[in-house]
């Protein structure tokens, strides 16, 4: 099993997530983060660490987010890896919880 980033990591991108991954599996578009499904050990970490609670264990993804199961795998054969923590969006607290942000989505 892996772990799937979700709609709200989308213009937030916390990294707290990144800084607990073991294997480097996290990449990095222009406004949310990816993890890759081949590099995920499921180790369980990232889930609590994300101050946006927009991971989920792929089991437990949302009904209506199921798409971005598909997202992550593909986005993270694009985007390159971030292993480092960085500072959030700058406007991060003000989308925190918005519903509905995958058409704000940057590839």
């Amino acid at each position: 099993m892996t772990y799937v980033v979700t709609d709200n990591c989308i213009r937030c991108k916390y990294t707290d997530c990144v800084d607990v991954c073991p294997v480097d599996c996290f990449h990095e578009g222009p406004n949310f983060l990816v993890i890759d499904p081949d590099e995920c050990i499921d180790c369980t970490l990232c889930e609590p660490a994300c101050p946006a609670e927009a991971i989920y264990a792929e089991d437990d993804v949302p009904d209506n987010m199921s798409i971005f199961t598909q997202l992550n795998a593909e986005l993270a054969a694009i985007w390159p890896v971030i292993n480092q923590i960085k500072p959030e969006l700058p406007d991060a607290r003000e989308w925190d919880g918005v519903e509905n942000k995958l058409q704000y989505l940057e590839r």
